[in-house]
């Protein structure tokens, strides 16, 4: 791999940095419903999406339910835990929408950052700020209604993707929701009624953005400020 792919995490790195670990990159296009690893399986690999591409964390719960803990784009990376790779996966993840994911060893990573100090301290920042997004996730579970997280999802999409027209179904909502798929149904027929979403076969449409954004609650803007913060500083991709 010659060029920056579309993934701001590998677009930070210096150009040393990105050139240890552009060998070792392999790309791998993933349908949505691709599960990269099943709760209790070894982590072998990072995987940075790209593009589109989106993965989520489903943790399981009572009732063989899974709640969305964590949704990953192509701003960041997927296996990556205090600046290493975990050893065992604690939940499900799956490609959520699918796309091009990069998929580099575990091992290649390690040596990578046995050579940079600066990768090391990237990837770091980068565990911290994702450490926060999941305490975020979880006060949000907690404290926001279905209606405020659902369109606080449907707009994570839109942001990652930059459509308006998601190819998200009531299914994998509801999945993101930790709800029923008829629960799922009914909060996109609130929106519907009030013009804000439409509907295609296996897709959402929004239509008005800004009323979407607005019955959304805050949690998007407080880990992308803090992933800002955190990241701040880091080497650039001209260094």
């Amino acid at each position: 791999m010659t060029g920056r792919p579309q993934n701001d995490l590998l677009q930070l790195l210096s150009r040393h940095d990105f050139e240890l670990l552009a060998p070792h990159l392999q790309p791998v296009d993933m349908a949505a419903g691709h599960v990269l690893h099943h709760a209790g399986d070894t982590v072998t690999a990072v995987h940075f999406p790209c593009g589109p591409a989106l993965v989520s964390y489903a943790v399981p719960v009572e009732d063989d339910r899974e709640v969305e803990s964590l949704l990953i784009g192509r701003e960041g990376a997927v296996g990556i835990a205090g600046g290493r790779s975990p050893q065992l996966a604690y939940s499900r993840v799956v490609v959520k929408l699918g796309g091009t994911l990069l998929r580099l060893p575990q091992r290649a990573l390690e040596q990578a950052q046995q050579r940079s100090a600066a990768l090391s301290d990237v990837l770091s920042r980068y565990a911290d700020g994702q450490f926060a997004q999941l305490l975020q996730s979880a006060a949000c579970n907690a404290a926001h209604s279905i209606e405020q997280r659902a369109a606080k999802w449907i707009m994570s999409a839109h942001e990652h993707i930059g459509e308006a027209e998601i190819p998200l179904t009531h299914e994998q909502l509801a999945g993101m929701l930790g709800v029923s798929r008829s629960y799922a149904s009914r909060v996109i027929q609130m929106f519907k009624a009030r013009r804000i979403l439409a509907t295609r076969r296996g897709a959402i449409l929004i239509l008005d953005a800004p009323a979407l954004q607005a019955r959304a609650c805050g949690c998007n803007e407080a880990v992308t400020r803090h992933f800002g913060e955190v990241l701040r500083g880091t080497a650039s991709a001209d260094g």
